[in-house]
């Protein structure tokens, strides 16, 4: 293998693309909205804070419950709960302000609400507001301070009330890291999303691998590129090129999100750093540029396949699919991060990266599952760039058509 051709294809590959009118525009859609928010937030400053507390009011229920206390229990209303909690007198008063919509829900408590629970919700719409109202902590809390004032000591009312905040706190290398009211951010949202974001810069990366395959098979340029290059030679530059091209798009993007938003990403981003494990940054960086090896030598093996572009970003959504499985059991996920079936997808090479991008925030995942789905994709990526070679050799002996399996399988054997 001459790692000099390597070089030449990868910096061709970079080069061409880069000049590209689709990469160009897709490059400059993030910086683009972020000077037009910047802009609409100059020229309508009032309006658009206008509209950030609507849709702040929308999605927080900003308005406070309305209250009808028939039992006398509820009545005078504790001082801390009068910003969020408002008594009528009659039912009929609070059914007007609900309709005025100057209240979210009416409560209505009846005489014999101590003996029975009973409380009647008060709703707009639909039934969906009762509901509501029986998960919410805030309403619980409301009904068990004021059932227990004045018959126990006022600190054990207020811990009635508001039983438990979870302040989490991981222990990674015998240090205890992610203390403090942010440790929830940056022990788990925070590595999430990251892990989501990677996973979207990968296909993004294997997404142009895969155009520049199947273009180049389309227009028959790739028989010319294989007469003076191994089939292998061309798909790792490619792999390095066209990578390095989705790391330079990702990179720019990030930069514009850092500026538009005068800084805070970068400072949040320093934080965080500090206070996610150091183990889980290190095994980050690991599955990100395994993961993006593997599914780019996919991509191009399977760019050569498909008779035109579209066929063959048609077979590339198998890849797409294996990849997004873990996302589909982020449920399971939550509640059990070191269950059998996770256990199973990480010692699977196409599912390995994002599920242990997935289990490594949420719980301590065995070291023996961290180093098996390590080792499997070490040992799979050599299979595949072996297997992505070969296929180029499917695309020019078999040319115009889908190739068949059996016609597959006789290359990859010989």
């Amino acid at each position: 293998m001459s790692w000099h051709k390597i070089w030449v294809i990868a910096r061709h590959e970079f080069l061409t693309n880069v000049k590209r009118p689709g990469f160009i525009i897709m490059t400059a859609i993030v910086p683009a909205l972020g000077a037009l928010g910047l802009l609409l937030a100059t020229v309508f400053g009032g309006e658009a804070q206008q509209i950030g507390e609507f849709l702040e009011r929308q999605f927080t229920g900003g308005k406070p419950y309305g209250v009808v206390d028939q039992s006398g229990t509820f009545t005078p209303m504790l001082t801390e709960y009068k910003e969020d909690f408002v008594l009528y007198q009659t039912e009929e008063d609070a059914a007007d302000a609900l309709e005025a919509d100057e209240i979210s829900e009416a409560l209505i408590i009846p005489q014999d609400y101590l003996q029975t629970g009973r409380v009647i919700v008060l709703t707009r719409g639909s039934g969906f507001g009762a509901a509501e109202v029986s998960d919410s902590a805030q309403v619980r809390g409301f009904f068990v301070a004021h059932v227990l004032a004045g018959r126990v000591d006022a600190d054990i009312r207020m811990r009635a009330a508001d039983p438990v905040r979870a302040e989490p706190r991981v222990i990674s290398g015998g240090r205890t890291q992610g203390e403090g009211p942010l440790g929830f951010v940056f022990t788990f949202v925070i590595p999430y999303v990251l892990s989501f974001f990677l996973i979207m810069t990968i296909f993004v990366s294997s997404g142009y691998l895969l155009r520049s395959v199947a273009e180049e098979k389309e227009t028959r340029v790739v028989e010319i590129v294989i007469s003076s290059v191994r089939p292998m030679e061309l798909m790792a530059g490619k792999v390095a090129g066209l990578g390095a091209l989705g790391l330079t798009q990702v990179l720019i993007w990030l930069l514009s999100v850092v500026a538009f938003s005068g800084g805070l990403v970068a400072v949040v981003a320093a934080a965080g750093a500090f206070l996610i494990p150091t183990r889980l940054l290190v095994l980050g960086v690991v599955y990100y540029l395994l993961g993006y090896t593997m599914y780019a030598i996919l991509m191009a093996g399977i760019g050569a396949l498909g008779a035109t572009s579209q066929e063959s970003q048609q077979l590339a959504g198998i890849f797409s699919f294996f990849a997004a499985i873990p996302y589909m059991l982020s449920g399971l996920m939550f509640v059990n991060p070191n269950a059998l079936v996770a256990r199973v997808l990480s010692f699977f090479p196409l599912t390995a990266p994002t599920m242990m991008m997935l289990r490594l925030p949420l719980a301590d995942v065995p070291w023996i599952d961290v180093a098996g789905s390590i080792v499997s994709l070490v040992l799979f990526i050599p299979v595949a760039l072996w297997a992505g070679a070969k296929l180029f050799r499917v695309g020019l002996l078999i040319y115009g058509k889908r190739p068949t399996v059996k016609e597959i399988w006789g290359i990859l054997t010989n």
